[in-house]
């Protein structure tokens, strides 16, 4: 029987390998990543066979991030197409639009594929170019970059400005987890100078809970108290206060950051392949400045920064601890954080009888109030806080090196109205989710428009129009399905309404009978209504953060136009649908903001940030005079 059994096996294998590559690539397509791994444990012959480039192709195309044409030019800087899958497969959760709700006027990243990398590319509130939206370029800035070496390993790349300049700030991947939808850009220390990084030798994803490497310190301890140790010098940097995370993450990003050479300030992006010629000199200069964005993540300067006198070390990512608790403690208001043990040893030392005595008196009664914050606080994850904040100088005994992260985790978050509730203190992003059209809710999406007709382009009495991104989703409210266009760009110099706002509310089941007040589009051509639904617009009513609505008509236009009126006002505002990465690929690119801030700008305000770092004239718009 066993001889019957291996034989059947053997013509299985048999029959597989016989079948000519491009048929099994075309079966794979039925099989999963895990399936091909299993396959390759078979046998050597099928562990040659599922290892092939072809049936790894296949597994990128499935993903569907990249055309195939844009998979043959990724495949030049990676080993193996099992590699790209790799990296494709742990950074796919990240594509998208990530949004923070300061300051009110915008704070849009969207996330896109560039070239063996994925881009955080900010979108810059602005006005409509005289182009109008699908033909004019939209202005963005690079947020970050995650860059896949060629094993599929990912490195991290801030963007930034200081004085002037462009900078890169190299940092490790913690973790991209597939539900993720907050990215939290943190600082992290470390014990194991090795692991500082993102390794997929042996798994797509990371996991942080990943044992460390056992110090010197640490040998002689038996396996339950060595636990106990880590676990107890495991402080998240999320548990430490708001200005203590602010000034680590300056600190560190002063640091780490370098200078953008000129070989590096090129497309971020694959061109059009209109012209060959011009395409094959970009994609050259694409690989070439992917060179050397994994130079500078991957090879230390060795050099001594002049303002503080720090040694950079071989690994640009990592900074000596040591160095920074010096620094730390050299700056205003951090030497009692950062000396806390000494600061409690001198306090100790000036204790009177009377403290003493009240000391004894607890613990005859019972616990103190101090062993009990402490193990609270060890039920939180960390030990020796007197707070609800953990101690910075605890945070900084918890390795020997520290570095700047990213991190995508996956939070449970509230919302209202498809906007999700967030934090104010946190430097984090907060991913949108992005409805897919399907029959009876064809219009979820990504929109964007302006106010008056005809829609799409300015016009000579009005040739500044502010440029609207609205996120259309649906929701039940009530037993019906309402369509919500939420307000995640304005374009305007001073905003008029917060962001997140819902700009209309339509019934999809409450039909309009109000008619389309114009009679031909901008090309003089006839309107074709196709539907109009009855709903409720934005309004002044209750002030800024509140404020009310008053009824108006969703009409849908022939063309794929949307275009809401208010009834009292007679305000109309359109839309149409927007394909963002067509838009930032022939966009123009302008100056990042301060990297920090660049990440997520978390100051509350109401005038255009963005257009005041970026310094250029087509992102200022002066406010609407007609408020609804």
């Amino acid at each position: 029987m066993r001889m019957m059994m291996l034989s059947s096996e053997i013509c299985g294998a048999g029959l597989l390998l016989a079948v000519p590559d491009d048929v099994f690539a075309i079966i794979s397509r039925s099989l999963t990543p895990r399936d091909v791994c299993n396959l390759s444990m078979c046998c050597r012959s099928l562990y040659d066979l599922a290892a092939s480039d072809k049936i790894w192709l296949t597994q990128c195309q499935m993903l569907g991030l990249l055309p195939s044409q844009d998979l043959l030019d990724w495949r030049n800087g990676v080993v193996s197409y099992k590699a790209l899958y790799r990296f494709l497969v742990s950074v796919r959760p990240l594509i998208g639009i990530w949004v923070h709700q300061n300051p009110e006027l915008g704070n849009v990243v969207y996330v896109m594929p560039g070239f063996v990398s994925v881009v955080g590319c900010r979108i810059i509130p602005q006005e409509l170019g005289p182009l109008g939206i699908q033909d004019g370029p939209i202005l963005w800035a690079p947020v970050f970059e995650i860059v896949g070496d060629c094993g599929g390993s990912a490195a991290f790349l801030l963007h930034g400005t200081d004085k002037e300049d462009d900078y890169l700030y190299p940092g490790s991947v913690k973790s991209i987890e597939k539900t993720c939808n907050v990215l939290l850009l943190e600082v992290e220390p470390s014990r194991d100078k090795s692991q500082s990084k993102l390794i997929h030798s042996k798994s797509f994803v990371h996991h942080p809970e990943q044992p460390r490497k056992i110090s010197r310190s640490d040998q002689g301890l038996s396996k339950s108290q060595r636990v106990g140790v880590q676990n107890a010098l495991t402080v998240p940097f999320g548990c430490l206060a708001f200005g203590d995370r602010r000034k680590l993450l300056e600190l560190i990003t002063s640091r780490v950051g370098q200078k953008v050479p000129d070989s590096a300030k090129g497309p971020l992006f694959l061109p059009s392949r209109n012209d060959e010629e011009s395409f094959k000199q970009n994609l050259a200069h694409l690989i070439e400045r992917r060179s050397l964005l994994l130079k500078i993540y991957k090879v230390g300067t060795g050099q001594i920064d002049g303002k503080s006198g720090v040694v950079l070390p071989s690994d640009p990512t990592q900074l000596e601890l040591s160095e920074i608790r010096k620094s730390l403690d050299r700056a205003s208001g951090f030497r009692s954080s950062l000396n806390g043990d000494d600061v409690r040893a001198q306090t100790s030392k000036r204790k009177t009888l009377g403290c003493y005595f009240r000391n004894s008196v607890k613990q005859i009664l019972g616990k103190s109030s101090s062993l009990n914050i402490s193990n609270g606080n060890q039920r939180n994850g960390y030990i020796g806080s007197e707070n609800k904040h953990a101690q910075l100088n605890e945070f900084l005994r918890s390795g020997d090196t520290i570095g700047l992260t990213i991190h995508a985790s996956t939070m449970k978050l509230t919302s209202y109205r498809a906007w999700p509730n967030m934090h104010d203190s946190r430097f984090a992003l907060y991913k949108l989710p992005m409805q897919v059209p399907t029959p009876g809710r064809e219009y979820a999406g990504l929109w964007g428009g302006t106010f008056g007709w005809p829609p799409g382009k300015p016009t000579e009495d009005k040739p500044g129009k502010a440029l609207f991104f609205l996120l259309i989703s649906y929701e039940e409210s009530q037993g019906q399905l309402v369509l919500i266009a939420t307000k995640i760009l304005e374009g305007t110099n001073y905003v008029l309404h917060p962001n997140g706002s819902a700009m209309f509310i339509v019934h999809i089941n409450e039909p309009s009978y109000d008619t389309f007040p114009w009679m031909a589009d901008g090309d003089l051509l006839p309107i074709n209504v196709k539907h109009v639904f009855a709903g409720e617009g934005i309004a002044n009513g209750y002030g800024f953060r509140y404020p009310g609505s008053k009824p108006g008509s969703l009409f849908v236009i022939q063309d794929g136009l949307l275009a809401f009126i208010w009834k009292e006002s007679r305000a109309v505002l359109t839309l149409q649908r927007l394909n963002l990465q067509d838009l930032i690929r022939k966009g123009e690119r302008v100056p990042a903001l301060p990297p920090i801030a660049n990440f997520s700008y978390l100051t509350k305000s109401y005038s255009n940030v963005f257009a005041g770092f970026a310094n250029t004239s087509n992102c200022l718009s002066s406010p609407r005079n007609n408020r609804l």
